[in-house]
């Protein structure tokens, strides 16, 4: 089959479930909590104002590049979700210090920091494919930057011989969220979404590799018989970001 044609298919398709997953399954259990106890406890705002202004940078990506529909379609629907978790996240703020802080950084990231970027690729940059390659570059280099806290959550799990701070829902969805968006950048020839996808991929494939190492492994069996699950999500990714989604 072409490429053209290839890409083609991958274009017009429904958006990955696999991604889709990650925004409601995992995310909507954390919210569901903190609703339920009218509180976000010891949960940390940053990792949901962060991926919001993923979201956000990847759907304005997705809209100015002319074959990116799939881009824009999940991302769309993942600012929606995330603006959600983060107004959710003010109204249920464990303490009034929690709800300022989230408040400054949703104001600062999400509104001032997306806005400068569109503002100056969409007024000082005519050119289209330099826009493009602008934002790209932009939203590449974000999603690197977020793969701090997979990296923290594997050193953690070696370090204590536990796989409690690292899911391995979490660890799977990351391995194939990067594996099938790494694809899909092949077949559209996208550097962009091919580098950070990419690394998802192999950082995916070491996390399931050391939760199979250490999952038997006395610490790990201690602390599943104790841990609240979704406490451990966030205390294991809490520090920079939810796996990425694009």
């Amino acid at each position: 089959m072409c490429h053209r044609c290839k890409s083609s298919l991958f274009s017009h398709t429904r958006p990955p479930i696999h991604t889709l997953y990650v925004y409601i399954h995992i995310y909507s259990k954390t919210f569901w909590r903190i609703v339920r106890s009218r509180s976000t406890e010891e949960f940390e705002p940053a990792p949901y104002v962060f991926t919001l202004l993923n979201a956000l940078l990847w759907l304005y990506y997705g809209l100015t590049k002319p074959d990116g529909f799939l881009v824009a379609t999940v991302n769309g629907f993942g600012a929606v979700m995330e603006a959600i978790y983060v107004v959710l996240f003010i109204v249920y703020a464990a303490n009034h210090a929690t709800r300022v802080k989230t408040v400054k950084l949703a104001a600062a990231l999400d509104i001032g920091g997306f806005g400068v970027v569109f503002a100056v690729t969409t007024f000082a940059i005519s050119e289209l494919q330099l826009r493009i390659m602008v934002v790209g570059m932009i939203c590449a280099c974000l999603n690197v930057l977020m793969y701090g806290s997979p990296l923290a959550a594997m050193k953690t799990v070696i370090t204590t011989k536990s796989v409690e701070f690292m899911p391995f829902f979490l660890s799977f969805f990351l391995f194939l969220n990067g594996g099938v968006w790494a694809t899909y950048a092949l077949l559209d020839r996208d550097i962009f979404l091919g580098i950070p996808n990419g690394t998802g991929f192999v950082l995916g494939a070491i996390q399931l590799i050391i939760y199979a190492i250490y999952k038997n492994s006395k610490a790990s069996q201690s602390s599943n018989e104790t841990a609240d699950p979704l406490l451990a999500s966030n205390a294991g990714y809490g520090q920079g970001e939810a796996p990425d989604h694009v």
